[in-house]
């Protein structure tokens, strides 16, 4: 059979329209796009990478762009996060001791912007709330510091300068903490000042009042785990609470620069104390992710009326209110919960009273309600070896997924996608889960699809 020329045309048009439709119908399905940041080097320069995926809004199948991966800027990328209008990802490169901001593209794709070097050595953990960017250390600035001779961590703080225009948002200097003249905020026991603290973990709390950091004593025998607390100076003026400790106006300044910290209860840990002991393992020597450091992972509710922190080395969750006016912790009655080996990420559903925990040793996730603060285990289910991160969508709070270290094989790791269920709290597998990553997966983040979830409601 022959075709014509005008056969031939009306052919290409009805395939172009058809091609146009699928793509359309494709893209109308995507309800989150998610980043994954892989350890292994890769190109000339050494550099991680970060995989961008799309999730379904119908399957939760998981898939990766046409131009995914992209380099991450840096070596050993191993924490990252997105800013509070979706616009712009960080990616935290250990190795290098830099933030590497990009823009988002509306297609997912990943436009390098500005690269930052931390003040102190080896970061580790990053947050994002409105204007601030939180980022931990694992060696404070110090020419002393390092492996060799380590010293305890700090957290510094960098304005987010909007966007204006066609000009994107950037990150300022580092904010500077007028007690000690320094860009940063060292963790410190007052009653044994030279002990080295290891921070591994931080999380901002949704209204942005409050900063947490996990971290625990590298000096003494049992390691002993802690959580620090901070207020977060606003913008408008207001009064610190009782249980802040505030560093000294600039000189020619009539308030402290917004984002400034404030340590609470004297810089002294909260919640009465040791929240944990045992035998950690140095979160440096074991990046880009950390087995047997204890405590791991924190995280915050969306109502910022709990803190939950995961013990690592004793296989638990533990809870704590946090009193809104004063930033301090009182553990939640049953606390700590069980969890499962090595659990070493945590996730709480923004919608739904569920809780979510990464255990790394047995492949699995804890899945729990939250009624109170309080959690009662709904489950555990299997995932690929050794996940290390884990994530929910941010559109819908309907899909879940982890990133595995080890994945199916040597030379990938992988993603796990889970359903979740919005009156159950209970998982299941999203189509053909799991999905193969880069190497060496360490961290995700999401966004909604063009930042409204392509229009799916929750």
């Amino acid at each position: 059979m022959k075709f014509n020329k005008s056969s031939q045309l009306l052919l290409v048009s009805a395939a172009s329209l058809l091609a146009a439709s699928l793509l359309t119908a494709c893209e109308s399905l995507t309800v989150d796009v998610v980043f994954v940041t892989s350890s292994k080097a890769a190109g000339a320069n050494n550099y991680g990478e970060v995989d961008v995926f799309e999730i379904n809004s119908e399957s939760g199948f998981m898939r990766q762009i046409p131009a995914s991966p992209f380099p991450s800027g840096g070596r050993d990328p191993v924490a990252e996060a997105v800013s509070s209008d979706n616009i712009n990802l960080y990616v935290v490169n250990q190795d290098d001791n830099t933030i590497v901001q990009f823009v988002i593209g509306n297609d997912g794709k990943l436009y390098p912007q500005s690269t930052v070097n931390t003040p102190g050595v080896f970061p580790l953990a990053v947050a994002v709330n409105g204007t601030n960017l939180f980022v931990v250390d694992t060696y404070q600035p110090l020419p002393t510091c390092s492996p060799a001779e380590p010293c305890s961590g700090s957290i510094a703080v960098y304005p987010i300068t909007p966007a204006s225009g066609n000009t994107p948002a950037s990150l300022g200097s580092p904010l500077v903490n007028t007690s000690i003249t320094a860009n940063d905020w060292p963790l410190m026991l007052p009653s044994s000042p030279k002990d080295v603290l290891e921070p591994t973990a931080i999380t901002v709390v949704p209204s942005g009042d409050y900063v947490y950091v996990a971290a625990y004593d590298a000096t003494s025998t049992p390691n002993a785990g802690y959580v620090f607390g901070f207020w977060v100076t606003p913008a408008a003026a207001a009064t610190a609470p009782s249980s802040a400790t505030c560093p000294p106006i600039p000189s020619g300044s009539t308030a402290l620069p917004a984002g400034t910290l404030c340590p609470l209860n004297g810089g002294a840990p909260l919640a009465g104390g040791p929240i944990s002991t045992g035998s950690c393992l140095a979160a440096y020597q074991n990046a880009p992710f950390v087995l047997g450091t204890c405590p791991y992972a924190i995280a915050s509710d969306s109502s910022s009326s709990y803190v939950y922190v995961t013990d690592v080395a004793k296989g638990k969750v533990l809870g704590y209110t946090i009193d809104s006016g004063t930033g301090l912790l009182t553990a939640l009655g049953g606390s700590p919960y069980p969890a499962g080996n090595q659990p070493i990420a945590i996730a709480v559903d923004p919608s739904y009273p569920y809780l979510y925990v990464a255990n790394s040793l047995d492949g699995t996730v804890s899945a729990y309600s939250m009624s109170g603060g309080a959690l009662t285990s709904l489950g555990v289910y299997p995932t690929g070896l050794e996940p290390v991160a884990i994530g929910i969508d941010p559109s819908t709070n309907h899909f879940l997924y982890t990133a595995n270290y080890l994945g199916n094989s040597l030379t990938s790791g992988s993603l796990s996608g889970f359903e979740l269920s919005p009156s159950a709290g209970t998982l299941i597998n999203s189509q053909n889960s799991p999905y193969t990553s880069n190497a060496q997966p360490t961290a995700v983040a999401a966004i909604p699809h063009n930042g409204t979830g392509a229009g799916i409601e929750k």
